[in-house]
C-alpha cells in the first residue's frame, strides 16, 4: 500500500467517524448567537438599553469618542473578515460557502478567550475593495482577523490595512500557523537536545503560512532555511518570482542552494510542510539522521505519519487523529486578547514571538516527542500567551492602556 492510499484511508476512517447527521445539526441555524448583557425586562431596564436613556451615553461618545471603548463593546470585538479565497483544504469557494468556517473562528475567540468576534465575509476579490471596506467598517470593531485571503494578495491586504487602522490587525493563517509552528520546533528542538539556531530547515509552500513560518523562524535565530514552492527552491536567480517571493530569497538559502525537493531535503534537519504537495519515502530517507517532521497540510499530510516516524525523532501533523497537532487555535485567540487587554495599536513582530515563546514554555515536565505542543484544550494557553503579548505591547511601546475613565454617573430620570 502506497503512502498516499493510506492517507486516503485514513482519512476516510476520520470522516466516517462523524455522520452527516451530526455535522449539519451541529451547524443548524449557524453557530453564533448574540446575547444581552443585562435584562431587559421592564419598562425601566428598556429606557435605559434603549431611548430615552441611551441618548446620553451617545451624546457623551459624540463629545468624547474614547468613550466607545467603555460603554460599547468594539473595544472587544474581533471581526473575522475573509473573501473565501483560501479556505481550509478548500481553496477557493467564495464569500457565501466560507461563512460556516468564519462563524467558527468567531466561536473559538468566545471559548477559549471570552472575546466577542463577528464573521464578515466580503464578496470582492479586490485588494482595494476589501481594503477600503474595512477602513469604513472601523466604527464597529476594536480588532481585525483576516482569515482565508489567498496568497499574493493577503500580504498587501494585511499590510495596508495595518497601515490604515489603529488596532491589531494580524492575518491567522500567516502569522498564527507561525507562531505555533515556532512552538513547536523548539520544543521539538528541546526534546532532542538539539541547538535550535544550528538546524537546518526546509519549508515547503511559499504562500502565507509558508512566508509567515520562514520570518519568524529568521527572527528567532534559525540561518540555514530553505523554502520551496512549486517550481522549486525559492532563490533569487529564478526570473519567475512575485514580490513576497523576490524579498524571501533575499532572506533565505544563504548557502545559495538550487533545484526542487531533492536537493533541498538531502541532510536536512527539519521538513515543515505547508502546502499541497507530497514528499516521497525515498527523498526522506536523505535528510539528516532523526529529523523533525512538521507535514501540516490538511486533510492529507505531505508526509503521512506512518511513513515520516519511519526515519523522523519527532512528527507533527494539522490533524486531530495524530500526535502533535499543529493547530491555530493554540496562538489567536490569546494574541489577540492580550492586545486588546492593554489597548495595542498593532501586533509586533516581537508580539508574536512572546505568544510562540509562551506556548513551548508551558510544557515542561510533560514534554515528549508525542507531546511538543499543549492540547487545544489546555485551558492554560489563551491566558499565558495573552500575558506574553501584553508584556510585549507595553515592552515595545505600542499599548495605550485599558481605555477611558467611566463617566460619574448621573441622577436624570429615564
Amino acid at each position: 500500500m502506497t503512502a498516499d492510499s493510506t492517507a486516503s484511508n485514513s482519512n476516510q476512517a476520520q470522516l466516517s467517524a462523524l455522520t452527516s447527521d451530526e455535522i449539519f445539526t451541529g451547524h443548524l441555524g449557524g453557530k453564533l448567537s448574540v446575547e444581552t448583557t443585562t435584562a431587559l425586562d421592564s419598562q425601566r431596564a428598556l429606557s435605559i438599553a434603549y431611548t430615552p436613556g441611551v441618548a446620553e451615553v451617545s451624546l457623551a461618545i459624540e463629545k468624547d469618542p474614547e468613550l466607545a471603548k467603555l460603554y460599547t463593546w468594539t473595544d472587544r470585538l474581533v471581526a473575522v473578515i475573509s473573501d473565501g479565497t483560501a479556505v481550509l483544504g478548500l481553496g477557493d469557494i467564495g464569500p457565501r460557502a466560507s461563512l460556516p468556517v468564519m462563524e467558527g473562528k468567531a466561536a473559538l475567540f468566545k471559548a477559549f478567550a471570552g472575546l466577542n468576534a463577528i464573521p464578515i465575509v466580503l464578496d470582492t476579490q479586490d485588494p482595494d475593495e476589501i481594503v477600503e471596506t474595512i477602513v469604513r467598517m472601523r466604527m464597529s470593531f476594536g480588532a481585525v482577523n483576516l482569515e482565508d485571503i489567498s496568497a499574493p494578495r493577503c500580504f498587501e491586504i494585511e499590510r495596508r490595512v495595518i497601515e490604515a487602522l489603529d488596532c491589531p490587525v494580524m492575518h491567522d493563517d500567516q502569522h498564527g500557523t507561525a507562531i505555533i509552528v515556532l512552538a513547536a520546533l523548539k520544543n521539538a528542538a528541546r526534546v532532542l537536545g538539539r541547538d535550535f539556531a544550528t538546524l537546518r530547515v526546509v519549508i515547503s509552500g511559499a504562500g502565507a503560512a509558508g512566508v509567515a513560518c520562514a520570518k519568524i523562524m529568521l527572527a528567532s535565530g534559525i540561518e540555514d532555511l530553505t523554502v520551496l514552492d512549486s517550481a522549486g527552491i525559492v532563490e533569487s536567480g529564478r526570473a519567475n518570482l512575485n514580490e513576497s517571493k523576490r524579498e524571501l530569497a533575499a532572506l533565505t538559502n544563504q548557502k545559495g542552494r538550487s533545484g526542487g525537493l531533492a536537493e533541498a531535503m538531502d541532510g536536512a534537519d527539519v521538513y515543515v510542510g505547508v502546502s499541497t504537495g507530497t514528499v516521497p519515502e525515498e527523498v526522506i530517507k536523505t535528510m539528516a539522521a532523526d529529523p523533525i517532521i512538521f507535514a501540516l497540510s490538511n486533510p492529507t499530510p505531505e508526509v503521512h505519519p506512518d511513513i515520516a516516524r519511519k526515519y523522523a525523532a519527532v512528527v507533527a501533523t494539522g490533524r486531530s487523529d495524530f500526535p502533535n497537532q499543529i493547530n491555530n487555535v493554540l496562538a489567536f485567540p490569546g494574541v489577540f486578547k492580550g492586545a486588546l487587554d492593554v489597548g495595542a495599536t498593532k501586533i509586533t513582530e516581537g508580539m508574536k514571538l512572546a505568544a510562540a515563546n509562551a506556548i513551548a514554555d508551558l510544557l515542561t515536565d510533560d514534554l515528549a516527542a508525542d507531546h511538543i505542543v499543549p492540547s487545544p484544550l489546555d485551558a492554560r494557553v489563551a491566558p499565558a500567551v495573552a500575558a506574553a503579548v501584553a508584556a510585549a505591547a507595553i515592552a515595545e511601546g505600542v499599548a495605550m492602556g485599558s481605555g477611558p475613565t467611566p463617566l460619574a454617573t448621573t441622577t436624570a430620570a429615564v
